[in-house]
């Protein structure tokens, strides 16, 4: 996915969050997200396309902390939240291609790893929303899906920070069944080395202790422990190891 792709994703997965939290209301509880409402939601995330405008935008090369929490509710929180959004997707689409800035995983530029990590901040948030209506939260777009795992395993997880560790050497392979798309992390007591198998071609040749898969949009929630694995098959200790030490929290 190129920048423009992680745009249009950011702005229609802001706005259907949004209109979810609006339905919702305030103090609808967020399945997904035990001991949060949606007035939670909508702040934090409103406050992390702040966060990310002002890298773009003004150009910081050093860590900032975000700018806090807002004491808005109701209607008038709902408009701050969708004007931060309409700023940050509007920056990023101005941005120039070479904009320098600040960025913490691995990306072809500062630009494309804003663009990409807020699309995906977003879209896990707006099922996040979704799932304080008490329905089914809407899907998400297969190569989005896949972009994201790709993201959480070999970027978030690839991070000195992560503990998805293992006492007992381990592999734990994930396959999304809908996409050429097949990864294979190394679990040890250091943290996970992550790899994306060659595309149009049989996986790494090596021993897997566990294997979760199913398709490209259920394995991406199921990662991000939103949903269940969709499919669990070998050691299944290790898919619980993942559920309980791969929460990524707010830096």
């Amino acid at each position: 996915m190129d920048v423009p792709e992680f745009v249009e994703a950011l702005d229609a997965e802001g706005r259907s969050l949004a209109a979810a939290a609006e339905e919702a209301g305030p103090e609808a509880e967020v399945a997904t997200c035990p001991g949060w409402q949606v007035r939670d939601l909508v702040r934090h995330t409103g406050m992390v396309h702040r966060w990310a405008t002002a890298f773009v935008t003004e150009g910081h090369t050093v860590y900032l902390r975000g700018g806090g929490l807002p004491a808005l509710d109701g209607a008038e929180l709902l408009a701050w939240f969708r004007d931060g959004h309409r700023r940050l997707v509007d920056s990023l689409a101005r941005a120039p291609r070479d904009v320098e800035c600040w960025s913490f995983l691995p990306a072809p530029s500062p630009l494309a790893f804003w663009a990409r990590r807020q699309a995906h901040e977003t879209t896990v948030h707006r099922v996040d929303a979704q799932s304080a209506l008490g329905g089914t939260p809407g899907t998400v777009a297969p190569a989005l899906a896949v972009d994201g795992i790709d993201e959480l395993l070999r970027g978030f997880h690839g991070r000195a920070r992560s503990k998805v560790r293992a006492q007992t050497p381990s592999v734990l392979r994930v396959r999304a069944t809908d996409a050429d798309a097949v990864w294979t992390l190394r679990l040890s007591p250091e943290p996970p080395v992550s790899e994306r198998d060659p595309a149009q071609g049989a996986p790494r040749d090596v021993d897997v202790d566990c294997e979760v898969s199913g398709p490209a949009a259920r394995l991406y929630l199921a990662l991000w422990n939103r949903l269940p694995f969709p499919t669990v098959t070998g050691d299944g200790s290790l898919a619980t190891l993942w559920r309980e030490t791969s929460a990524v929290t707010w830096r």
